[in-house]
């Protein structure tokens, strides 16, 4: 109950009351918004990553269509040759000459 005042006792009791509702309900409205903007940030990065994986099928696409008119335009012998140079290469002796070229840019 509330102190004696020159107000009606009613009224004191309902604006405390209520604002003893007010201080009850802030954390589950302050958990809400906490909720709500986790939801927005998490739905935004889900919206990022599919645009970044259109984009790079996009590339991929464009890359692959660039490599297929590159070997059109080639003649028939010259894809031969170099698909059979390809063959023979040594991934080995291919991964020394780089590591001794990284090696010589390491020193200058």
């Amino acid at each position: 109950m509330a102190y004696v005042t020159p107000v009606n006792s009613r009224i004191t009791d309902a604006v405390t009351q209520s604002g003893v509702g007010v201080l009850a309900q802030a954390p589950a409205m302050a958990m809400g918004s906490v909720y709500q903007s986790a939801a927005h940030s998490l739905s935004i990065a889900y919206e990022n990553a599919v645009q970044a994986q259109r984009h790079a099928s996009i590339s991929a696409q464009a890359a692959t269509n660039q490599g297929v008119i590159q070997v059109y335009s080639m003649g028939a012998a010259a894809s031969a040759t170099a698909t059979a140079k390809i063959a023979q290469s040594d991934p080995l002796k291919s991964a020394l000459v780089l590591l001794v070229a990284l090696k010589a840019l390491e020193r200058i």
